[in-house]
């Protein structure tokens, strides 16, 4: 079994995600059948929920114009709280104490400021990995904002995110929650010229570096994930997109 994710792909931005109609469909990401994937789908956000390695495989959203307006305030570090939808084991706050890692967001609170609903929900910690502190309040915030800023300019911006796991990965706490040895996160956009893709790749530590320096290909992101991305875009499409980025068209 491939476990998929579908969104309706709109090419303008919407108030509501409830308001979205047309038309057609991309696949944002299928995992592999040896991966543990629970879909669990949240307001603001769906998640691919690995309940072996207690973190997300992946985690996915669109960020539209309005939504980047949003006024809700952020929740302090009280409202992180169990997922009520993963099944079976599931992690807390405290399983996190003293492993000297941020919890840190994939879908990031600040993408969730237009519904109360949609913030609280951020806090889940199935949207949350063990992530270095100097790159969750670094260049991994640094790039957050900046997607807010694309996906103002051009409607609405799909995104994909998740972490990078070793094939034997560090662990923490009782329920041996996995590290990441890096994040991922790739982009997808509409412009006058057409589809768009671009790809990040960081290591699960510190330091500062211009976000260009971050830049893959989709290609090369399914290659180190093993996670398919945006497969139902037609072929003549996704093997152009999926293969290169403009850095020009991101203002890199």
């Amino acid at each position: 079994m491939v476990f998929c994710l579908f969104f309706v792909f709109v090419l303008s931005s919407c108030s509501a995600k409830a308001q979205r109609a047309d038309i057609d469909l991309a696949e944002i990401a299928c995992v592999q059948q040896n991966q543990p994937c629970q879909l669990i789908e949240h307001i603001g956000y769906t998640v691919c929920y690995n309940s072996q390695w207690h973190i997300p495989n992946w985690v996915a959203y669109e960020l539209t114009d309005t939504e980047t307006k949003g006024v809700v305030p952020r929740k302090g570090n009280d409202f992180f709280t169990n997922d009520p939808s993963v099944t079976g084991d599931f992690i807390t706050h405290s399983d996190y104490s003293g492993s000297g890692y941020d919890r840190g967001h994939m879908a990031p609170a600040g993408d969730m400021k237009w519904s109360t609903q949609a913030m609280a929900e951020s806090f889940y910690m199935s949207n949350m990995c063990p992530q270095d502190h100097n790159l969750n309040d670094g260049d991994w915030k640094i790039l957050e904002e900046r997607i807010r800023k694309w996906a103002s300019q051009c409607g609405s911006i799909y995104i994909v995110c998740g972490p990078i796991v070793s094939e034997y990965p560090q662990t923490v706490g009782r329920k041996k929650i996995v590290v990441p040895e890096g994040f991922f996160k790739v982009l997808l956009k509409q412009t006058t010229k057409g589809t768009e893709t671009i790809g990040f790749v960081f290591q699960n530590n510190g330091g500062h570096k211009p976000l260009s320096s971050y830049v893959m290909t989709v290609d090369e992101i399914e290659a180190i994930t093993n996670i398919d991305f945006f497969q139902i875009l037609p072929d003549e499409v996704e093997d152009v997109v999926e293969g290169t980025y403009n850095l020009s068209v991101w203002g890199l």
